[in-house]
């Protein structure tokens, strides 16, 4: 192999790589002139000074080899020096210190810096094309790409995209989808990363944003801007909610999503396997949000806790099943679309909750059923935990914005827990009735109710105590009897 067969027809060897590989024809000329280079530098060693051009009108590259010219006396390395004197037939203007170059010849590299020539134009060429193809699907990154199925390692599947291939990892795969060699498949690309392999493209199926895609794609009032997609939540394969508004209101968003028909939902539906789309409309109001988020279940009540950015949600009895779903999946993916942590109760055990707080609240000595509801409507469950927080906390509660009052309320929830402790008594709790949450009634009848049977409780014990006291007292009376009847007998 000489360096002339392969660089012969050099400039239509750059304009076809060019062609094929959409590689730009300078980066195609750079990559031939740095394989020449690195073969002359072979063949002649790097001592030398030599250069590399490409000669786009004969489509050749020319090398050059420069040498310093000096006085012929003081000539000592023909590989970097040149006689002034021979300098002077080449150029005879040239003078001391100036730098001559002589053309050499190609053809005397030889096989062996011809094949080096060649790896380093490939290896080039390939480089090139690496970046390329990434900065082409780093600019695709977070759209839709469509490939045929070609092999499966290490569970994941390997899709042709035509000009590179993408990796479908086990973890962005809808369970259960089995695709063989040669079946097309699309994706959502959400990862593109240039490794020593070249890019690495991350395709995934099990993506929530993979979901919101496929509605730009299938509702033109998405893709116009009409309606706005604002969150997505996924179990992939199993059922998804996605969250819409429309900036027009004319537009019912979740109509245009739907589709005449179904059409629109059904046909992202077939995409995903038959994955169940609940498609809901978003709210500014968290509430509101969460409440459309949790459907079909009917909500009762909602009590926000925005600092812990946390709902618990109140529902009927007969609906709590519906707003918790198999396996928990319909509040749990409530919860992923919202943001919110969520907690769904159903209307009885919020009511023997709140009846249980309240009830608490008032052992606190001076309370009120209003004080006590404001209390735990201001998010206090009980006497101890109003002990352990401090008065800034407090003074949110409506009445106690005085810091002097709160202070006084956290004193006084701080000894009746001490008091409890010192006695060793365990602080009451509400009463139930067997086999039923407590619904109905105040706190204060329950409060009354607890008082006033442990009132007879000890009313009896002390009656017992009466009793037993009198027994002995008439036996006494009747021992002293027997003996007045007995001395008045001896008389």
């Amino acid at each position: 192999m000489s360096v002339d067969n392969v660089f012969s027809d050099l400039s239509r060897m750059i304009e076809q790589i060019g062609k094929d590989k959409g590689i730009d024809k300078s980066i195609v000329v750079d990559a031939v002139v740095q394989g020449m280079l690195v073969a002359a530098r072979k063949k002649w060693g790097t001592y030398r000074d030599i250069e590399a051009q490409y000669n786009e009108e004969n489509g050749e590259v020319e090398l050059f080899q420069f040498m310093e010219v000096v006085a012929d006396e003081d000539f000592v390395d023909d590989e970097v020096e040149i006689k002034l004197s021979d300098a002077k037939l080449l150029d005879p203007d040239v003078s001391i210190h100036d730098s001559v170059g002589t053309r050499l010849e190609t053809g005397d590299l030889g096989r062996i810096a011809a094949q080096m020539a060649r790896q380093i134009i490939t290896q080039k060429v390939r480089d090139a094309e690496r970046e390329i193809i990434f900065s082409e699907f780093e600019e695709r990154q977070g759209e839709i790409a469509s490939g045929i199925a070609r092999r499966v390692e290490r569970g994941a599947i390997v899709v042709d995209l035509g000009r590179t291939e993408s990796h479908i990892p086990p973890r962005e795969q809808i369970p259960g989808e089995v695709y063989k060699p040669g079946d097309r498949i699309q994706g959502y690309i959400s990862e593109v990363r240039q490794t020593n392999r070249g890019p690495q493209i991350i395709m995934s199926r099990a993506d929530s944003r993979y979901l919101i895609k496929l509605f730009e794609q299938e509702v033109p009032e998405i893709y116009d801007e009409i309606v706005e997609v604002m969150a997505a939540a996924r179990e992939p394969g199993f059922r998804a909610k996605i969250a819409v508004r429309s900036k027009d209101p004319s537009v019912d968003p979740v109509g245009a999503c739907v589709g005449m028909k179904g059409s629109g939902v059904q046909n992202i539906v077939q995409e995903l396997r038959g994955e169940k789309i609940d498609i809901v409309n978003w709210d500014e109001d968290p509430a509101r949000f969460v409440c459309n988020a949790l459907a079909p279940a009917e909500i009762s009540r909602v009590f926000v806790d925005e600092q812990g950015q946390a709902m618990e949600v109140v529902v009927p009895d007969s609906q709590l099943s519906l707003a918790i779903g198999k396996r928990g999946q319909n509040v749990r993916l409530a919860a992923r679309l919202t943001g919110w942590k969520l907690d769904i109760l159903s209307d009885s055990d919020a009511a023997a909750r709140t009846s249980g707080a309240i009830f608490n609240l008032m052992l606190i000595p001076g309370m009120t059923e209003t004080m006590a509801q404001s209390i735990f409507q201001s998010g206090f469950g009980s006497f101890q935990s109003i002990a352990e927080t401090d008065a800034e906390e407090v003074m949110n509660i409506p009445g106690y914005d005085d810091p002097e009052k709160a202070e006084r309320l956290i004193q006084t929830c701080k000894d009746l827990l001490a008091q409890y402790a010192a006695e060793g008594k365990e602080i009451p709790t509400a009463p139930t009735v067997a086999g039923a949450s407590v619904e109905s009634g105040s706190a204060r009848d329950k409060a009354d109710d607890l008082l006033r049977k442990e009132m007879e409780a000890l009313n009896k014990a002390e009656s017992s105590a009466g009793l037993d006291a009198n027994e002995e007292t008439a036996s006494l009376v009747s021992e002293e009897e027997v003996s007045e009847t007995e001395d008045s007998d001896s008389e």
